[in-house]
């Protein structure tokens, strides 16, 4: 199968290209400074990747939709999938969206998460991707385009909204962490630890993310009210109604409390013996 990847030459591109050159396919990658185009990866391939930023993704869609053919599938690489999912479906070609759960860092796809959006393929296309990436070590989660932005929504916008937002408030406060570092708890560590890896990142890459999802503004408007009624219950100096929430939040998070610990625990003794 020949199989190429429209900004294959950036990290995450290159990540996927050894994926199906390891599975045994011809890849060829365009890129910003490569004499192939991305015109020439939709006339010459079997199956073609979309590995753009979210905010060009779009734009190489419509560029190279309307030259595909129903013997062809075309998949993208974004952290969102409704948009990019549905220019997709404006060519003749099967569309199955992928989001990559992990960054162009990891070393191996084993335990690693991809999700599948299959908006027009086959069974036998279907089956023919997630069996690469299975036989690589990840794991395939199947579902909608729709349902995908709805829970990225929480798994991302929130996660990554709440983290800026305590980066923010030690800048507010003049409280840098290197200040933090002698007070430092382990729990601590790996909170400002996710902080600093966030912001070593691509800020335009976490700027699409949260603008360009529809379900986020529910979120954060969600999460609004939430930071407002915690502040209220803990401004108010009354325990009892402190030990509620909490204890709404505990049952709501259920057995799964359980296993964080068990989890958080772990990496703190690996933190330990580094």
């Amino acid at each position: 199968m020949k199989v190429g990847i429209i900004g294959g030459t950036g990290k995450m591109g290159r990540l996927f290209s050894g994926i199906f050159e390891r599975a045994g396919h011809d890849v060829a990658c365009s890129g910003r400074k490569t004499r192939i185009t991305p015109m020439d990866i939709a006339v010459m391939s079997d199956l073609i990747i979309i590995s753009v930023p979210i905010n060009l993704t779009a734009d190489v869609i419509r560029h190279i939709a309307p030259h595909l053919t129903a013997q062809q599938v075309i998949c993208d690489l974004t952290s969102l999938k409704v948009f990019p999912v549905r220019e997709m479906l404006c060519s003749k070609a099967e569309v199955i969206g992928l989001h990559p759960m992990f960054g162009p860092s990891v070393r191996t796809l084993a335990k690693q998460t991809i999700i599948v959006t299959p908006a027009r393929c086959s069974h036998e296309s279907l089956a023919m991707l997630t069996g690469i990436f299975e036989h690589e070590g990840a794991r395939i989660t199947i579902t909608t385009p729709e349902a995908h932005d709805r829970m990225m929504a929480v798994v991302q916008g929130l996660t990554h909204f709440v983290t800026l937002s305590m980066a923010e408030t030690m800048r507010r406060v003049g409280i840098t962490p290197a200040e933090t570092e002698p007070f430092m708890s382990p729990v601590y560590q790996i909170e400002t630890g996710l902080v600093g890896r966030l912001l070593s990142q691509d800020p335009g890459l976490y700027a699409d993310m949260l603008r360009m999802n529809p379900f986020v503004p529910a979120v954060l408007e969600a999460c609004e009210h939430a930071v407002s009624d915690v502040k209220g219950t803990v401004l108010s100096g009354d325990r009892r109604l402190f030990e509620e929430l909490f204890t709404r939040n505990s049952e709501h998070f259920g057995n799964y409390c359980y296993d964080a610990s068990s989890l958080t625990d772990s990496l703190i003794e690996a933190m330990v013996k580094r």
